[in-house]
């Protein structure tokens, strides 16, 4: 460590990743928007600190990283509750704190849900591509996800975090996640007994799900109506496309921008998805029929 102001990683943790708010309007080059998954909670640790709302944070998954900074930064760790601590001493989860120079910042495991935001006054500064600093699975795009050793630049310090009303718990991960479905492009596709299972059965979340998409299990199969294959046609957010299983898979950040399975629905962007990001695998997944 030079003095620098930086992060060092001491522990990467299972699946730490740099992400904000992605990098929209590059679809016709085959590149997804990518960006923080639960985006209510990358918000809030940017407002805690009082960063733009832009500013790149690390998205950690399930248990959490460890850093050590090179000089006295302030950050704040929302997302999926846990134990923080400094140098080995408990401080506030979901609030801005201090870390000296030289201490370490260790996010612990989720106690439940799965991803955590660190947030660090000033960002995360590692070089943008396509105008995002998102680590994107899919395509590769985007800065490496950081391994043992590797130092995060930090930018000059911005306002004085926020305090008051701000520092607040933010929503829980789902005991049971609840998908509003706006029917279509593709519903038609399916057979209508095959829909009508699909609004009154339950699913489950499946620990194939990643940042690509949310994939559930041991729910119906949902029947086609046709046969063949759809030519590829654009997927955005939310998107929730059937493969040959029949079981649906709800699209997220790193989502592929063309898909050739039929789309059933989607699921807006909100809280939903927001919630999908926190959904642990075997938690219950229902989806409710949206009007468009």
């Amino acid at each position: 460590m030079n003095g620098a102001k930086s992060l060092e990683v001491v522990r990467p943790g299972a699946l730490t990743t740099l992400q904000d708010g992605g990098r929209p309007g590059y679809a016709h080059l085959g590149v997804p928007r990518s960006g923080a998954l639960d985006t209510a909670a990358y918000a809030l640790a940017n407002r805690l600190v009082g960063n733009p709302p832009d500013a790149a944070v690390l998205e950690t998954t399930v248990d959490g990283v460890g850093l050590r900074a090179a000089s006295a930064v302030t950050v704040a760790v929302t997302g999926a509750p846990c134990t923080v601590r400094i140098s080995g001493r408990p401080v506030a989860w979901g609030a801005p704190v201090r870390v000296p120079a030289g201490a370490e910042l260790e996010v612990g495991r989720a106690e439940s849900g799965v991803r955590s935001y660190v947030a660090v006054r000033g960002g995360f500064t590692v070089p943008p591509v396509l105008g995002s600093r998102s680590t994107d699975l899919l395509s590769g795009l985007g800065p490496a996800v950081p391994s043992g050793g590797a130092v995060l630049p930090v930018g000059p310090a911005g306002p004085d975090p926020v305090r008051g009303a701000d520092v607040l718990p933010a929503p829980g991960a789902p005991a049971e996640l609840v998908l509003p479905l706006r029917p279509g492009p593709r519903a038609d596709w399916f057979e209508p007994a095959s829909l009508a299972a699909l609004w009154r059965s339950a699913y489950r979340v499946s620990p194939a799900s990643n940042r690509i998409g949310l994939r559930t299990e041991a729910g119906p199969r949902l029947a086609r109506a046709r046969p063949g294959e759809l030519p590829s046609e654009g997927m955005v957010l939310g998107a929730v496309q059937v493969p040959p299983d029949g079981l649906p898979v709800v699209f997220l950040a790193d989502h592929p921008v063309t898909g050739g399975y039929p789309v059933v629905g989607v699921v807006p962007p909100g809280p939903a998805l927001d919630a999908a990001a926190q959904a642990r695998p075997g938690v219950p997944v229902r989806f409710t029929r949206q009007a468009g």
